[in-house]
């Protein structure tokens, strides 16, 4: 179960996903990584194995919902930015959104397959 958690600033997406994956707060996730802007795929990563939760190499382009595993992270070309977003079981928990039945609008979507150990 996720508990959705809304991006605390418009630089923080990032943070609000992994907070959303690992239970913690934003403001938690981003004194642990230092950084309370923008993050990058390496952060994310490393990030969430650091917290016992299994992240796939390669990221695969999707275009359609069904298309997506159980738990993934996502990385969103909108029209404003590239962006993280977080897909759990038929919904999308962005942090700039809420929580969506469908893709944020994007051209691009890519997505990695997230799992947790404990679960």
């Amino acid at each position: 179960m996720i508990q959705y958690i809304h991006e605390p600033t418009e630089l923080q997406c990032g943070q609000a996903v992994l907070a959303m994956v690992t239970g913690l707060t934003a403001e938690q996730v981003c004194r642990e990584l230092g950084n309370d802007r923008e993050t990058n795929l390496r952060e994310m990563k490393s990030f969430l194995r650091s917290h016992d939760v299994w992240v796939a190499e390669e990221r695969i382009p999707v275009m359609r919902k069904e298309e997506l595993p159980a738990l993934c992270l996502l990385s969103l070309e909108t029209p404003r930015c590239w962006h993280w977003s977080l897909y759990c079981e038929g919904e999308f928990y962005d942090p700039e959104h809420g929580i969506m039945k469908d893709f944020p609008e994007s051209v691009r979507k890519y997505y990695w397959e997230i799992r947790k150990k404990n679960a």
